[in-house]
């Protein structure tokens, strides 16, 4: 379905050719003095200088041109060349009736089941998931869902942090407590115990403690690099406890992201890259790309259009480790052998934007992905707490996830409460589905290289430009449906009416912005723009709410035409606040 700013401009280009000037100047645009028109045309300014006529002269026949247009209830010359238009209230109305019985509301997929790639995980196996997983997982999760609703095979991976020194530190600090398990034994042949020697509360203290010791340990610090070695080279015993460690890890980190209702269709690692980096390294070498630097291996990837100077990618340390980039490398030859995606969309901290310039320009010189393969880093800023510093425990500690998203619902839990119309369980289940709004709106509304402060009485707040405002509006149209139907009425077969109040036209003129800030935030990945254009909806529905006594209204026609109205508007609020990755509840 045809955006209404498109078909807007169609109307006004004809009628600049019609006039006797070039169609470019026929460009429409939301009016920016709302209080005039509801859409401008500047094409006569423009336009002056390349005709040498006064703007107005040019303003004038095109309006001229549009006259009896039934698209529009008022097109006005103002000088200087300024087009004030209004759209006519039958044909925004038809518009809406079209949304209403189109597929996905009229959204035009951009996508044909073309493949695109999410990296937006990131977590490390052995430690618990803390706040500075968020904002990763929810960004990702909405762009990956932005992208399957535009028509394109999303797949989200979460690329565990599984391969590196902290499997050394685990194995060596697991070998000094229990020194008789059998997978420290040299002359044990049998079979390994499918039981895990620790349960992941002891394995997120184990790590921490490891971690601890190798810094005032040199001599536990090197064994941990050796048993690294070891298992990175086929050790059996290792392998075995690292299957262990990643079984349990993974069962807890699935736990967590489902409450966050994050969900990965790959769970890849580091570990998954290993077996081609080899490979890639002799390639970037038989290529002339590698050469050895300080006894590194390096590919330079400064270009002559850089503003500042670029340092070359590490590929591999003079200890002849790999490191993050290589791995990163090797993980984009195994999705090239799989899925050979069109984009690659990686979702990380906006500090990691060198390391992704480094991967990215390597893969592309190396030809390890076609030149037209796009390659974005999505980087995001930190969450701070109202000190503006990052988020910390109240005793300054790095606050695990689960923990925040309990103080989250007990909040909305406490003041859910304050209206004893609700029971106790309800409740309960209640402040779940809106703590979550609450939580991934008050971080997606920020766009995502910005930093933002993280305020919980703000974020559970009912009014305001919070995710329990928007609920708390789909509740209410929920309701109002609810009331209709327990009337024993229907709007099945009725249509949506032209607008009698200017209330009821400013809602749809909200609700036809929808399919071109779906496409918009979904190209510039932006889940932002969906949430300013779900809160000015939901303003919009508000004030004609307000405005208008639906349920109180006697023509059964006009009351038919407000509900089908409401269940659009329903339609939209619940359809952004699924790309945004929450749900509303039937009451608040």
């Amino acid at each position: 379905m045809e955006k209404l700013l498109n078909l807007i401009s169609i109307e006004v280009t004809k009628a600049f050719t019609a006039a006797g000037y070039d169609e470019k100047y026929g460009k429409v645009t939301l009016s920016n003095r709302p209080d005039l028109c509801e859409f401008q045309c500047n094409g006569a300014m423009a336009a002056a200088k390349v005709y040498k006529k006064a703007p107005f002269m040019i303003a004038d026949a095109v309006a001229e041109a549009l006259a009896g247009n039934k698209m529009f209830s008022s097109v006005e010359s103002v000088k200087p060349g300024f087009l004030n238009l209004k759209l006519s209230e039958g044909y925004l109305a038809d518009y809406m009736n079209q949304m209403q019985a189109a597929e996905k509301l009229g959204v035009e997929e951009l996508g044909h089941g073309e493949t695109m790639i999410v990296d937006y995980g990131g977590a490390n196996v052995a430690k618990p998931l803390h706040v500075g997983h968020l904002r990763s997982a929810i960004i990702g999760e909405s762009i990956k869902r932005m992208g399957r609703f535009m028509g394109y095979d999303m797949i989200g991976d979460v690329h565990l942090g599984d391969w590196g020194l902290q499997m050394g530190l685990i194995i060596e600090e697991l070998h000094e407590r229990q020194p008789e398990l059998v997978y420290f034994d040299e002359s044990y042949t049998g079979d390994y115990p499918a039981e895990a020697p620790f349960t992941i509360g002891e394995l997120e203290e184990i790590y921490p403690t490891a971690s601890k010791k190798s810094k005032e340990d040199a001599d536990f610090s090197e064994r941990a690099h050796q048993a690294t070695l070891k298992l990175q080279q086929g050790c059996a015993p290792y392998r075995a406890i690292w299957e262990h460690i990643m079984r349990v890890s993974k069962a807890d980190l699935e736990k967590n992201y489902t409450n966050l209702d994050v969900h990965f269709d790959l769970w890849k690692g580091e570990s998954d890259a290993d077996p081609y980096i080899p490979g890639l390294i002799q390639n970037l070498v038989d290529q002339g790309l590698a050469y050895e630097s300080q006894g590194a291996l390096v590919v330079d990837i400064a270009e002559e259009t850089d503003s500042k100077e670029l340092p070359p990618c590490i590929v591999r340390k003079s200890d002849g480790a790999a490191l993050y980039a290589t791995s990163d490398l090797g993980t984009i030859l195994e999705r090239e052998k799989d899925f050979a995606p069109v984009e690659y969309i990686y979702v990380a901290d906006k500090r990691q934007q060198l390391h992704f310039t480094q991967v990215f320009r390597v893969a592309k010189k190396a030809g390890f992905v076609k030149p037209e393969t796009k390659m974005i880093n999505v980087g995001f800023g930190t969450m701070n707490g109202k000190d503006g510093k990052p988020f910390k425990t109240r005793d300054g500690g790095v606050m695990r996830l689960e923990q925040l998203i309990a103080d989250i619902n007990d909040a909305v839990y406490a003041r859910i409460m304050e209206n004893r119309e609700i029971g106790e369980e309800e409740a309960h289940e209640i402040a779940k589905v809106v703590g979550l709004a609450a939580l991934k709106y008050g971080d997606l509304s920020n766009q995502a290289s910005k930093d933002y402060i993280f305020d919980i009485d703000r974020f559970i707040s009912f009014e305001g430009n919070t995710g329990p405002y928007i609920l708390y509006t789909i509740v209410r149209i929920k309701s109002i449906l609810k009331k209709y139907a327990e009337a024993g009425k229907s709007a099945k077969g009725q249509v949506i009416l032209p607008a009698k109040a200017a209330e009821e036209k400013d809602l749809m003129l909200e609700i036809a912005k929808f399919n071109g800030v779906m496409e918009t935030a979904f190209l510039e990945t932006a889940p932002h723009k969906i949430c300013a254009y779900i809160y000015d909806l939901a303003n919009a529905l508000n004030r004609f709410y307000h405005a208008t006594k639906i349920m109180a209204e006697e023509d059964e026609q006009v009351q038919a035409g407000y509900i089908r109205l409401l269940e659009l508007t329903k339609s939209v609020l619940e359809t952004g606040i699924s790309l945004l990755g929450f749900s509303a509840p039937e009451r608040m």
